[in-house]
């Protein structure tokens, strides 16, 4: 790929314009910063992977900005997803963000030019200034308009391009037994997006639909087939589920609020943590029971609720292993009934394979299908793959956990003047991202130093580690558990009081949210 001559210089890049890469825009802003987008829109995810149903998981009041509070912050219903656009795009357009980002601007490539090797990066040790004056990285753009490729440099570049979305992760089959030889209609749920609300009632209507998975999405595409097949002529929606989670029905559990349980500070004590004192670390050992009396507790409520059991769907882990790897999800009110009528069905399988007539199956089982969609997830990792290079690629993945070794969730250590936002996940990825958008703009500023590379490696490492002794499904870097303590830390780095409640009693049990992170 030739380079331009008209090589554009400016101080910071961003890639990406979802909810992480519009944060992290305003906090920056006094830079001037360039954000490249590559669709017509701001909004990520939410405006590339959404279902006609998709809806957030939570209350809105716990996903918004700590400085812009939803209109009807108090409107208990979940918000659908054009509630969340309007949402962003007014929070994009009230705090002036919008004349920083270019549309339709595809990152092609990105070529390290800061002439040091990364872990050579200023002083022995030392991750190296920021802002050094010179550019760093080079990033090649190709408009939608124009097969021209555009060069532009700059000292900082932060990625948010996030995990979701753009590059399907699609399940490998043996020779002849995959979707070739399929005489219906594949496509992944990326695809399924793109279609309108009567497109996808048409192609779900009067068909055998197989929907492979049984996370969020899944559950929301099988919800969908099953309300566009109703009546005698209406077909059944076959999930092939792999691997079992937990859902919720709502966030109360035997009349009490789901916060109580994990986003207070006294519900997260129970939890193991890193950094913990000798008398932290030997508490936290002796409560350690009560771990699994809460999974117990709420698994009891579910179980209760939820016809699982009738189906087949309960998992044999605890609850509190898909909390903490943040694969819980939120199941739709009328998705029971739907099975109970028999237009949702489930078939639980570890290995299956195309034939012509759909479905085949290890224990010699077949489903017939006119239409299989895949709501497998996504290869975040192969986005970034595709435009870094060497040797950074290789850096991209802990060798021990698969996950990207982030320092505060955003910094890696071995990789100079650039920063990863919304690669972390939490119980409430808005807040999450906003508040280390405000860690990153401060640290840009010279408000703090970051410690030595190998110090930011230690901390990554202890996280992993105690996230891997919490939950066997440990594939991406979910701080659920201790998500408070890694705000305190983040706090405390930026000079911040960590607490940051009125009282000691709000303190102790009442939520942590984005609110409590508002600069006062």
């Amino acid at each position: 790929m030739a380079r331009q001559s008209n090589l554009m210089v400016s101080k910071i890049g961003i890639i990406g314009a979802g909810v992480s890469g519009i944060a992290v825009a305003k906090q920056l802003s006094n830079y001037n910063p360039v954000v490249f987008e590559a669709s017509d829109s701001i909004g990520g995810v939410w405006k590339s992977c959404s279902y006609s149903s998709t809806k957030l998981q939570s209350p809105r009041g716990d996903y918004e900005f700590t400085d812009f509070p939803w209109p009807n912050r108090d409107d208990p219903s979940f918000p659908s997803y054009i509630e969340i656009l309007d949402y962003l795009k007014s929070y994009a357009e009230h705090f002036d963000v919008m004349k920083y980002v270019m549309f339709n601007t595809k990152v092609v490539e990105v070529r390290f030019v800061g002439g040091r090797e990364p872990a050579d990066s200023g002083e022995p040790g030392e991750y190296g200034s920021l802002l050094p004056g010179l550019p760093v990285w080079e990033v090649a753009v190709q408009s939608k308009q124009s097969d021209t490729i555009q060069w532009y440099a700059f000292e900082f570049l932060v990625v948010c391009t996030g995990k979701y979305g753009d590059i399907p992760k699609i399940p490998e089959f043996p020779l002849k037994k995959g979707p070739e030889v399929f005489k219906g209609k594949v496509m992944h749920s990326l695809d399924y997006c793109k279609l309108d609300k009567e497109a996808a009632t048409q192609l779900h209507k009067g068909k055998k639909v197989a929907v492979v998975g049984f996370k969020k999405s899944a559950i929301d595409l099988a919800l969908e087939c099953a309300e566009a097949n109703q009546g005698p002529e209406g077909q059944p929606c076959t999930m092939v589920v792999r691997t079992l989670h937990w859902t919720v029905p709502h966030y109360w559990v035997w009349g009490l609020p789901f916060f109580l349980f994990f986003s207070t500070r006294s519900s997260q004590f129970i939890h193991e943590r890193p950094n913990q004192s000798l008398l932290r670390t030997m508490l936290c050992l002796l409560l350690s029971p009560m771990r699994h009396v809460v999974s117990k507790f709420i698994e009891s409520y579910l179980l209760h609720k939820l016809p699982l059991q009738k189906y087949g769907l309960k998992p044999d882990h605890p609850f509190i292993e898909d909390y903490a790897s943040c694969q819980m999800a939120i199941m739709p009110e009328n998705f029971f009934s739907e099975a109970d009528k028999g237009k949702i069905v489930f078939k639980k399988a570890s290995k299956w394979w195309f034939n012509k007539e759909g479905l085949e199956f290890e224990d010699n089982t077949k489903v017939e299908a006119d239409v299989v969609i895949f709501a497998t997830g996504f290869d975040g990792k192969r986005k970034l793959k595709d435009i870094l290079p060497d040797p950074f690629c290789s850096l991209l993945e802990d060798a021990r956990s698969g996950v990207m070794p982030l320092y505060r969730g955003t910094v890696h250590p071995l990789i100079p003047n650039m920063a990863f936002l919304g690669f972390i996940e939490s119980v409430a990825n808005l807040h999450t991202s906003e508040l280390r958008s405000i860690w990153l703009a401060r640290l840009i500023d010279n408000k703090f130093k970051l410690p030595t590379i190998d110090k930011m490696l230690d901390q990554v490492s202890k996280e992993i580690e105690i996230a891997k002794r919490t939950t066997r499904f440990y594939k991406r870097h979910c701080i659920s558990t201790f998500s408070i303590n890694h705000s305190d830390e983040i706090c405390e780095e930026m000079g911040w009081s960590s607490w940051r409640k009125n009282n000691m009693l709000s303190e102790a049990f009442s939520p942590y949210g984005s609110r409590d992170y508002e600069l006062k």
